[in-house]
């Protein structure tokens, strides 16, 4: 429980009747019910603080999992409970800082989802009054939304084979994962109120992580999300060959300057930084199909008999 609701989305929202206050009636019941399960059932990963004077707000955050191009990042959403919940689905927010992540996540806050009537969807995946719950909607966004694929949340994608659009679906976690990485920066500059100090220790606990990624993906050592994936080391997750992925020119520049930027904020969160520099470390690569083809020379000119040049 907090008290300073000063910055919420919905604090400027009217509540009609006194259902928020009276204890007795329904939707103040159902609330405290909601709240109840929150308590008892919320996942490591996402973490909620409700209002002291405002019981129809509430303020949730969710750590994005490995495997994923938002892996260690954190999204906050505001919400409130409409005053005729929960016949309708509560209202949400997410706070973008500006950024374009995902299909199902919009800049100006609004979220794309099933469970909130604002997806397109079959009868089953919509809000449902009897069974539909806070949680189930914070876990799918964090599920669903926040996946391993998200360019796929887009329908014009998702009714192709997946294969046909492997390539364009690598490129668009590439961005997300920079676009990430801002936001986090704008994140510890200016963190939700009543967050501070959670910001700071999530940052500073898994700062190092997010650096030695952008170190591993800029240099093709790993895909676009799955460094540190199931906690193996960076090693472990790199492509069992010793083909270094491709890695666009424009990725590497955005991820050098999105780099330092986190750089500078970790190092304020007081992060343990001693194996990084200020500026991201670039290997220079060797063309992944070179090897292979001064392989193949090597054998043709042995069937052929040709011999070595001395040196």
């Amino acid at each position: 429980m907090v008290s300073d609701d000063s910055d919420h989305k919905f604090l400027s929202h009217n509540i009609s009747g006194n259902c928020f206050r009276d204890t007795k009636s329904a939707l103040y019941k159902r609330i405290m019910k909601e709240w109840k399960i929150l308590e008892n059932n919320l996942p490591d990963s996402i973490y909620v603080k409700a209002y002291e004077t405002r019981i129809d707000l509430l303020r949730a955050v969710i750590v994005s999992a490995a495997g994923t191009p938002y892996h260690d990042g954190l999204f906050f959403f505001d919400i409130q409970f409409p005053d005729d919940y929960p016949n309708s689905p509560p209202k949400i927010h997410y706070h973008s800082f500006g950024y374009s992540l995902n299909p199902n996540l919009y800049p100006d806050g609004t979220v794309c989802l099933s469970l909130l009537n604002t997806w397109p969807s079959t009868k089953g995946e919509k809000w449902d009054p009897t069974r539909s719950t806070l949680l189930q909607l914070l876990v799918s966004i964090q599920a669903l939304v926040l996946n391993e694929c998200p360019l796929f949340n887009e329908p014009f994608y998702r009714i192709f084979k997946r294969s046909f659009h492997e390539t364009k679906s690598f490129t668009y976690n590439e961005d997300v994962f920079v676009k990430t990485c801002h936001a986090a920066y704008l994140i510890i500059r200016t963190p939700p109120k009543n967050f501070e100090v959670f910001v700071k220790e999530h940052f500073r606990e898994r700062g190092h992580v997010l650096l030695a990624a952008c170190k591993e993906y800029v240099n093709g050592h790993v895909r676009v999300g799955y460094y540190g994936y199931n906690t193996m080391d960076s090693s472990s997750n790199r492509d069992n060959s010793s083909t270094v992925i491709e890695v666009r020119e424009s990725f590497q520049v955005s991820l050098r300057s999105a780099y330092r930027r986190l750089y500078t904020k970790f190092k304020e969160c007081g992060a343990s930084l001693e194996t990084f520099h200020h500026d991201l470390e670039f290997e220079v690569q060797v063309n992944a199909g070179s090897g292979i083809c001064e392989k193949a020379m090597a054998m043709i000119k042995q069937a052929l008999g040709w011999k070595k040049e001395s040196t």
